[in-house]
């Protein structure tokens, strides 16, 4: 009678033992859901998005490498399609940055709040438990890199859509620089940040990871960013990105729309090791038909001197002596649209 009694008490403080693990087991998967739901957080930009929020969350948690669609500086870029079809550019951002998070989502709400016809727009940001995703809208056509580069002819660009392209990133940049508050240098200007729609029309993308201006009298940012090739000198030697040296990416841009060859491209070696050295020495020796990429066969001489002039003004040396992106952008309107050269004129009239 008394070995049945102590092993039905026995069996008794093995089931309260049993029963107070599961309670702390499952007390321990609540709080880390809890956990996780705290630390999950989502913004929206531009609007409601027509989509509830554990919808757009759900959609970012099972993203992963089939739906990969490039990769950059600052994070891998994911195409994710919502339950309708709709389509966004999601950018991991991979890069920790210095600070907390309100400061980090305080400049994000500035940079949503930046809306133009020519820049790529920052929908949302959701910050989950082990990374920090960027929502932008989605281009369909890619990059201009991609038409530049890429393709095996394929795509060609005719001359009428490389001067749309240029006037349209030159728009989007001026808006950076002079029409934001605070103002904003882009810093890493180049071909395969410049995204096109189905109609061929630019939009600046990545300015969102730039920093914003603080200091009204400098204009000076001081993390060094950028594309080897469409780095200012100065930005190389100091660091220090301003306006000027976007404005010194955007001439090698104009130059690379141009010639249709990549700033660093081998073929530069003897003549001047970059796009801009190539470019001078050849027009210093009267070989201009030698400059234009050969697939733009309908590009008419006298538009395509105006835009060399106006990337030597741009990829001058001295930053000094470059002209401000809204000098730029009015260079460009002047000399591209007024008088505008014929084909220009019948594809694009609403330019004109």
């Amino acid at each position: 009678m008394g070995l049945a009694l102590v092993v039905l008490l026995a069996f008794l403080w093995i089931c309260l033992l049993s029963k107070k693990e599961r309670a702390v087991k499952r007390y321990t998967e609540v709080r880390k859901q809890v956990s996780q739901e705290a630390s999950t957080k989502l913004i929206t930009f531009h609007g409601d998005m027509p989509y509830p929020s554990s919808e757009i969350i759900e959609k970012l948690e099972s993203l992963d490498e089939e739906d990969v669609v490039g990769s950059g500086g600052f994070g891998t870029v994911y195409r994710m399609v919502m339950n309708d079809c709709g389509t966004f550019a999601v950018k991991r951002i991979d890069r920790s940055r210095e600070g907390s998070d309100q400061v980090f989502e305080r400049e994000l709400e500035i940079l949503g709040s930046v809306k133009h016809i020519n820049l790529v727009n920052l929908r949302g940001y959701c910050r989950l438990p082990a990374t920090k995703l960027l929502m932008y809208d989605y281009l369909s056509m890619g990059s201009l890199d991609d038409f530049l580069h890429e393709d095996e002819g394929d795509r060609v660009l005719k001359w009428s859509d490389r001067l749309r392209i240029a006037l349209g990133s030159a728009r989007g940049l001026a808006y950076l620089h002079h029409d934001c508050s605070p103002k904003i240098v882009h810093r890493d200007i180049k071909s395969s940040n410049i995204l096109l729609d189905e109609n061929l029309e630019p939009h600046v993308s990545d300015f969102g990871l730039a920093k914003l201006l603080v200091d009204e009298d400098a204009h000076v940012t001081t993390v060094v960013a950028g594309t080897f090739g469409y780095l200012a000198p100065e930005y190389l030697q100091s660091g220090r990105a301003t306006e000027k040296s976007d404005v010194y990416s955007f001439g090698v841009l104009l130059l690379e729309l141009v010639t249709g060859k990549r700033p660093t491209d081998p073929t530069f070696v003897k003549r001047g090791l970059n796009v801009v050295g190539w470019m001078n020495t050849l027009l210093k020796e009267n070989r201009l038909e030698d400059v234009v990429d050969k697939r733009c066969t309908e590009a008419d001489l006298e538009t395509v001197e105006a835009i060399l002039e106006i990337a030597a003004s741009c990829t001058d040396a001295n930053p000094d002596d470059r002209p401000l992106m809204n000098q730029v952008l009015q260079l460009l309107e002047q000399e591209v649209m007024s008088p505008c050269p014929s084909e220009f004129y019948e594809s694009h009239s609403d330019y004109c």
